[in-house]
């Protein structure tokens, strides 16, 4: 994310603008929810959790998950090559969060509440 003062005005004064830039998307939230949940969390597993997500959107959304310190990369020199993600402190603080927004879903899921479409 790019520091304060590069910010357009209307998220500078906005904390939820700014919060969904960081974790807003299809996968972001859902990357770290599965993080948690395992705590550490290989590239193919990741990929496994999310079958619906590219590898190229994978790699995009990892990449800025770290640029945002959201998530912490670490990779080991060995053939083959290993990388390990998990949630940094920043990012293990959101998880309160996403975990109201699990509870709400499964809320509206029990209701028989009508299923998103790919437009809405």
């Amino acid at each position: 994310m790019k520091n304060k003062e590069e910010l357009p005005d209307h998220i500078k004064n906005c904390g939820v603008e700014y919060a969904f830039r960081r974790i807003g998307g299809k996968y972001k939230a859902r990357i770290l929810w599965h993080l948690n949940s395992k705590t550490i969390l290989r590239y193919g597993e990741l990929k496994r959790t999310l079958p619906d997500i590219t590898t190229k959107m994978l790699t995009q959304t990892l990449r800025e998950l770290e640029d945002d310190q959201l998530i912490i990369r670490k990779m080991y020199h060995e053939v083959p090559p290993k990388v390990e993600y998990s949630l940094s402190d920043t990012g293990r603080e959101l998880i309160p969060f996403i975990e109201h927004l699990h509870n709400w879903g499964q809320q509206q899921l029990g209701k028989g509440i009508r299923q998103p479409t790919a437009n809405t």
